[in-house]
């Protein structure tokens, strides 16, 4: 596995590499919680997989061909948002959101061998990943100083190379077995149910319907008024389309402008959400499409089985309703 690879402004890489077949990026160095989603996908997991220092650099390698594709978090259950995600989709790339992982998160206080919980001073860690275990720091290490680092495995890294007798990291166990270090503590996250999720993005095409999908759009309001957002919701809740998310940004264009990130139920291939969609964009300065893709969570799998056989079902009772039709053509008979 090579090692993290900054990658260049647009402007200063017009002559960068080839896409290298096969290739997916994520957010390094090896052992962050990243990795580990994308590893836990069977068919990703063969492919050659490339640690970055930054999500930047990620989707800036997937946006420009130097990779196939990028893997980075998205949001988390309990710090919510990865802004540096979101905004570089919305306004630094042309991406498109091909799947979505979602991962259990445990973090664990790692340490030198030889080191104890009474001698930290410091701790190291990803602000998400510090800002998870806020309670468990107070109580148990109030005094020490959190350290802030571009991933939680970077943490686990550093650590391991300066192998310092006063500091431990916030990291996943991963990490401990690749750094040399030891779980002072395991599952020291504040809440249970932490879990994070993942997008793998690229610049294919979006994948084609399953049953069970979900579809990320960005609004961008003409102008603010009142009423504005109710009716961006109002054409969602006029054709019964579950939303799942709703967050606004700022467009970086002016103090109190926003657009608005929504994801829902369904995809765009799908009659109901397409006329949502070509509503919003006639209202709209402009929507923007950030994928349709396969709903992750427990179960997807099973119910995109049964709507695929419900699907299948009802495809043969339609046909048996149509050949009553007068002048429709009749089954042959054996």
């Amino acid at each position: 596995m090579s090692e993290a690879m900054p990658i260049e402004s647009e402007t200063a890489s017009r002559h960068a590499p080839k896409t290298i077949p096969g290739t997916i990026a994520f957010l390094g160095p090896a052992g962050t919680f990243t990795e580990e989603a994308l590893l836990g996908e069977a068919d990703l997991a063969t492919a050659e997989v490339v640690p970055m220092a930054t999500i930047g650099d990620v989707l800036d390698a997937a946006h420009l061909g130097v990779v196939e594709a990028g893997f980075v978090p998205i949001e988390n259950s309990i710090e919510g948002t990865v802004s540096e995600t979101v905004d570089h989709l919305i306004f630094s790339s042309d991406l498109l959101i091909q799947r979505e992982v979602i991962l259990d998160i445990h973090l664990h206080l790692l340490a030198a061998p030889g080191v104890a919980l009474h001698d930290v001073k410091r701790v190291l860690s990803y602000p998400h990943a510090s800002a998870q275990c806020r309670t468990y720091l107070q109580q148990t290490l109030p005094g020490a100083e959190v350290v802030p680092t571009s991933s939680t495995a970077e943490a686990a890294r550093i650590l391991g190379a300066e192998r310092s007798r006063d500091s431990a990291a916030l990291a996943p166990i991963l990490a401990a077995r690749l750094y040399g270090l030891e779980p002072l503590a395991t599952n020291v996250e504040d809440h249970h149910g932490n879990q994070t999720r993942f997008l793998l993005v690229g610049r294919q095409s979006i994948p084609r319907t399953t049953g069970h999908d979900r579809t990320s759009i960005i609004c961008f309001q003409g102008r603010d008024r009142p009423g504005s957002l109710h009716e961006i919701l109002g054409q969602f809740a006029a054709r019964s389309i579950n939303l799942t998310k709703i967050e606004s940004r700022p467009t970086k264009a002016a103090l109190g402008s926003y657009c608005f990130l929504i994801d829902f139920e369904g995809h765009v291939s799908d009659e109901v959400v397409g006329d949502c969609l070509r509503e919003l964009h006639m209202e709209l300065a402009e929507v923007r499409v950030l994928g349709s893709y396969p709903a992750a969570g427990a179960g997807g799998d099973a119910v995109r089985r049964e709507i695929e056989l419900a699907r299948q079902n009802a495809d043969s009772w339609l046909e048996g309703v149509r050949a009553l039709v007068e002048g429709a053509p009749r089954a042959k008979r054996d």
